[in-house]
C-alpha cells in the first residue's frame, strides 16, 4: 500500500515528462520554444553584435542593453510588460511594436522567435 501511495503524486509528473518529450522546463512551458535552438538562432542572427548575452561567448555587444537576468525583468524595451507573448512579438518584429527602435527586424519566424524567447527566459 505504501508504494502505491508514494507513486501517486509522482505519476502525473512522469506522464507530463513523457508527453512533452522531456521538455518540462519553464522556458518551454512559457514560450513553446526550445532554448537550445534559441541559442543557435541568437548566434546565427548576430544578436551578440549589439547585446552581451550570458552563455554566448561571442555576444559582447554594447549597442543594445545587456540581456543578463532577462527572465527577472519586468519590461521589454523599457515599456512592454515582460510576458511570453510580448517577447515573441518583439523578437519577430521590433519596429512594428515600437516605432523608432534601434533594434532591427531580423526576419525571424514565429518558431524561431519562440526559441529565442525560451533561451532569454533561461537567463536568471
Amino acid at each position: 500500500m505504501k508504494g502505491k501511495v508514494l507513486l501517486a503524486p509522482v505519476l502525473p509528473i512522469l506522464l507530463l515528462f513523457g508527453c512533452t518529450g522531456g521538455r518540462t522546463t519553464a522556458p518551454y512551458r512559457l514560450t513553446a520554444g526550445d532554448a537550445r535552438d534559441g541559442r543557435n538562432i541568437i548566434l546565427a542572427s548576430g544578436c551578440g553584435a549589439c547585446h552581451s548575452i550570458p552563455g554566448i561567448h561571442a555576444a559582447k555587444g554594447e549597442i543594445g542593453p545587456p540581456l543578463n537576468s532577462f527572465s527577472r525583468r519586468s519590461t521589454i524595451a523599457g515599456e512592454l510588460p515582460n510576458t511570453p507573448d510580448n517577447l515573441v512579438r518583439w523578437i519577430e518584429n521590433p519596429p512594428a511594436v515600437e516605432s523608432g527602435t534601434a533594434m532591427p527586424n531580423l526576419g525571424l519566424d514565429d518558431k524561431q522567435a519562440r526559441d529565442v524567447a525560451a533561451y532569454l527566459y533561461t537567463l536568471r
